[in-house]
């Protein structure tokens, strides 16, 4: 036993001998002494590396959401707004959202990016980014430190293509194809980029983070995205007048089938829309994620039990587009709210979009097609006020006091002005969309026509604007 315990007393004391010095080496003699370059040299690497993984991930991330924005224009809404007309116009109102996924990447590579995210005027960026001079791998602190600059690009162009597209469900069945070209190509310019500028851009008059006048919330385009193509579908909707028949002849939709397919894709594509602004892959998204979801939950709900008690039935296309109102009041404040405020504006907006496509729009005899206005300007404007209200510093401290500490951001928070500038940017949308939306309808119907003839319009658009047929009945 005693041999045991001496060879045992030994062997740790040989084992001592060939640690120590190796542990000790590793240690500075002092330890009051700078790190060794050694030292230095491989924490730089690990900080580079892990900002490596960060970049990688949000990147990732971001790209993914691009695909899903992307997503929600074709099929998304082109199979939404394609089922809801009748069938000898679906292949044409599907046309309409699928060739400005074509048309919209052209003009955002030549200029439309740069007019939108370049410094400028408090109006309207300049051309430093024509033709993406400059926009590449290195990211931009200002808008997403941590993906390359033409992550954000791509990923703003596919809000840039969803925004026009939604407008054609106002005009659905009567437009040209050269009209509705020319049209979306001035309406981009002349109202979608500079309202991107002054909410998102850089010195933009209504950015809420970087030096805007009127700090207006605006998460993922509200104001931006549904307030104007909304509003602008209205103007549409009144400029060009009523459908052949309407409201005589019964139009019902042609395959409420192919809407609730696109209402679902909508519904998943949202999260790219949403959560996808917070611009990384981080908590922000999540909190976004989940307010878009239950946003759209509670307003398919609200638009469903508003319409049971008016018409004794629940229909499966109010259920889909009270879910669609759900996403569009919640868009901007998505990453200002959390689950509980995100439940009330989707049961709000619900309600509020299926009085204005059943109750008001019949008050006022206006034929918004596939209810453009009542849907996404009325869900908008009520969405980016309530944003207003419900926004919180819990959830997204945007706003900062002189030493960086956080201030109220919503009315909740105790930042009563913050309902005025939401005021104010939904005023600014309004006016722009509808005298922007004017100008350019004019100039248009100069140009080349507005309207399809009576004949061709009766004959559908599938045959008259593309020869083609969406359905071949023939056995």
């Amino acid at each position: 036993m005693r041999q045991i315990l001496l060879r045992l007393l030994l062997g740790w004391a040989v084992l001592l001998g060939v640690l120590a010095p190796a542990a000790l080496a590793q240690v500075p003699a002092n330890p009051g002494t700078a790190p060794t370059p050694q030292v230095e040299d491989r924490i730089g690497k690990l900080e580079q590396q892990v900002a490596d993984a960060r970049t990688s991930g949000d990147n990732a991330w971001m790209l993914v959401c691009a695909a899903l924005v992307l997503m929600m224009t074709g099929p998304g809404l082109a199979l939404f707004y394609g089922g809801l007309v009748r069938k000898k116009n679906v292949l044409a109102t599907m046309m309409q959202s699928f060739i400005l996924m074509a048309l919209i990447t052209l003009l955002w590579a030549l200029f439309g990016y740069s007019l939108a995210f370049h410094e400028g005027s408090r109006f309207i960026g300049n051309f430093g980014y024509s033709f993406l001079r400059g926009v590449g791998a290195a990211p931009d602190a200002d808008y997403a430190a941590t993906i390359p600059q033409q992550t954000f690009m791509v990923y703003q162009l596919m809000f840039a293509i969803i925004t026009p597209a939604l407008i054609t469900g106002a005009f659905a069945e009567r437009m040209k194809f050269s009209a509705l070209l020319l049209f979306m190509v001035l309406w981009s310019i002349l109202v979608y980029e500079p309202m991107a500028h002054m909410v998102w851009g850089k010195g933009g008059f209504l950015n809420a983070s970087l030096g805007g006048v009127f700090p207006t919330l605006d998460f993922a385009g509200g104001t931006v995205v549904h307030v104007t193509s909304g509003v602008s579908a209205l103007v549409c909707a009144l400029y060009l007048g009523k459908r052949v028949g309407f409201p005589k002849e019964p139009m019902p939709p042609h395959s409420v089938v192919l809407s609730f397919i696109g209402a679902c894709l909508l519904w998943v594509g949202w999260f790219g829309f949403n959560a996808g602004s917070a611009l990384a892959a981080g908590s922000l998204a999540t909190s976004a994620f989940v307010a878009t979801h239950f946003g759209a939950a509670a307003a398919a709900l609200g638009w469903a039990a508003a319409e049971w008690l008016r018409n004794g039935k629940a229909s499966v296309l109010g259920a889909i587009s009270g879910a669609v109102a759900g996403l569009v009041a919640i868009t901007p404040a998505a990453g200002f709210v959390g689950p509980m405020s995100a439940l009330a504006i989707g049961a709000v907006a619900g309600v509020v979009c299926f009085l204005m496509v059943a109750k008001v729009k019949n008050w006022f005899g206006y034929d918004d097609s596939l209810d453009a206005f009542g849907v996404h300007g009325a869900g908008g404007t009520l969405g980016a006020l309530l944003t207003g209200i419900f926004a919180a510093k819990a959830i997204n401290p945007i706003f900062k006091d002189g030493q960086g500490a956080p201030t109220a951001v919503g009315l909740i928070d105790g930042n009563f002005r913050q309902v005025l500038n939401q005021l104010v940017g939904v005023g600014i949308a309004w006016v722009m969309a509808v005298v922007g939306t004017l100008v350019i309808l004019k100039v248009v119907d100069v140009v080349v026509g507005l309207r399809v003839s009576e004949e061709e319009e009766v004959q559908g658009l599938d045959l008259s604007q593309h020869g083609e047929e969406g359905y071949n009945l023939e056995t």
